[in-house]
């Protein structure tokens, strides 16, 4: 399944049905990109017994803060806002408990706080519009930011967590610890379980679909900014080893330097298909510049949900604009989590 990467920038992003005749061939085709995959980022380990410590609790103008902390694997502990509508301002839907969001935040030393609090980011606080609209949402930090710094370190320096696990990859972590988090959710009388989706920008982005990916319970994604295939990428180097700040994946790096790359991103995305998955990407995004390619993949992920038959369930944006998740996207992103996850109890 590898590719040549200089072939590639030259041919274009390598088409996600190519010689596949029946859906048999398809399945046998994304449990190798899955393997794959697998062992570039590295294990999954199973998640611990759910155990949440409420440290503080809030009442807000439309919703209740709940700051906590709760466990995951190899000892380590995860602090995240969990957001509930208060009832008198957004009515609990009958039968069932509320549809749920994990929201991830970009790559912002603020972690949590960015997209959680009315003192958060320009068009980044989606977390609070989420809550606003009728939805519980669980607000993690990624490790190395928000209160997950390592001690002495900076936000996004992912050099302490190699030292401890030289074999594995922040993407696995992350990874996990989200898959965790859905545990949490799902543990919460008051979640609708078959409800649950995922949302974030940029890095947060591309950490929701791969949670997706990889977890089934995850019914409708969002994605902004976060898709950055390696065609095209004047810079495909980032997803490898970087001795500062942060580190995605180490074990690419010795393919890239050999002109090669083990999987395309597009291939990631399709892991999740055919869950409902929302797609918004900027012409001018300074990041990830590669639009051109970024077009292609999306519309190859197009194709492969209609061939799926379930084109409904795709929707790509791909606008003018820059590194940003804007209110008109917003708005647009919403209504879309609202048709898949607010079906039941409604």
């Amino acid at each position: 399944m590898a590719y040549v990467l200089s072939q590639i920038n030259q041919m274009g992003i390598p088409p996600l049905l190519h010689g596949i005749e029946s859906y048999e061939q398809w399945t046998e085709k994304l449990a190798e990109i899955r393997q794959t995959w697998l062992d570039y980022i590295g294990e999954l380990p199973a998640t611990v017994p759910v155990r949440v410590q409420i440290k503080f609790q809030s009442k807000q103008s439309s919703h209740i803060r709940l700051h906590v902390e709760y466990d995951t694997v190899y000892g380590d502990r995860i602090t995240a806002y969990i957001l509930i509508p208060d009832e008198h301002v957004s009515k609990r839907p009958r039968n069932s408990g509320y549809p749920a969001v994990i929201a991830l935040h970009s790559t912002h030393e603020q972690g949590k706080d960015f997209i959680a609090l009315p003192t958060g980011g320009i068009n980044r606080m989606y977390a609070v519009e989420l809550v606003e609209r009728g939805y519980v949402v669980l607000v993690p930090d990624a490790l190395t930011a928000g209160e997950r710094i390592y001690p002495g370190r900076g936000a996004f320096e992912s050099e302490p967590f190699y030292e401890q696990h030289p074999e594995w990859s922040t993407v696995a972590k992350n990874l996990t610890d989200h898959i965790q988090g859905i545990d949490v959710l799902c543990s919460l009388d008051y979640v609708n379980p078959l409800s649950i989706g995922a949302i974030g920008h940029s890095f947060g982005a591309y950490n929701a679909y791969f949670l997706a990916g990889m977890d089934d319970r995850i019914k409708a994604v969002v994605s902004s900014c976060g898709f950055s295939p390696f065609t095209g990428d004047p810079h495909p180097e980032h997803w490898g080893h970087r001795p500062y700040p942060y580190t995605h994946i180490p074990n690419v790096s010795e393919d890239l330097q050999q002109d090669r790359i083990p999987f395309e991103f597009h291939e990631i995305v399709a892991l999740c298909a055919p869950t409902p998955f929302f797609s918004y990407a900027g012409q001018d995004d300074h990041i990830f510049p590669h639009w051109k390619s970024v077009g292609e993949g999306m519309l190859e992920l197009s194709k492969l949900y209609r061939w799926l038959g379930k084109e409904d369930r795709f929707q790509s944006y791909l606008g003018t604009g820059g590194h940003d998740f804007p209110g008109e996207i917003r708005m647009i992103a919403y209504r879309f989590l609202d048709q898949w996850l607010k079906r039941d109890g409604e």
